[in-house]
């Protein structure tokens, strides 16, 4: 079983940056498509960005595009989600999500993804 552990998130002021990582235990990370999705209390989940399994395509939300970037490290086992101008209205708790089925693209919906990450919470204040 593929276990996610999410890192980076903090405290901060409007304008700042954060980058999170999310770290996979999956000999066979290269094979994964994964995504970032957030979430605030009574709302559902949000797709922020996914990345290919490759690492070579990636979709950004239009919330969030020109401002965050994802990259997947394979030899790391890593995906990295580059926050930058960050706004009060990112704050939420940011789940990583990996797709172990046969995933050749990006991919979008909550239900593309079988395994999620605990999630790290990103508050940024104005």
């Amino acid at each position: 079983q593929v276990q996610l552990v999410e890192n980076g998130g903090g405290l901060v002021q409007a304008g700042d940056s954060l980058r999170l990582s999310c770290a996979a235990s999956a000999p066979t990370f290269h094979n994964y498509a994964m995504a970032w999705f957030r979430q605030t209390p009574g709302k559902e989940r949000e797709f922020v960005a996914a990345v290919s399994r490759s690492g070579g395509m990636t979709t950004i939300a239009d919330s969030v595009k020109g401002r965050f970037t994802l990259s997947k490290d394979n030899p790391k086992n890593t995906m990295f989600l580059q926050m930058n101008d960050l706004r009060p209205e990112d704050t939420a708790v940011y789940h990583c999500a990996v797709r172990t089925y046969t995933s050749l693209y990006t991919y979008t919906l909550e239900t593309d993804y079988n395994i999620w990450g605990q999630g790290t919470q990103v508050t940024v204040s104005s």
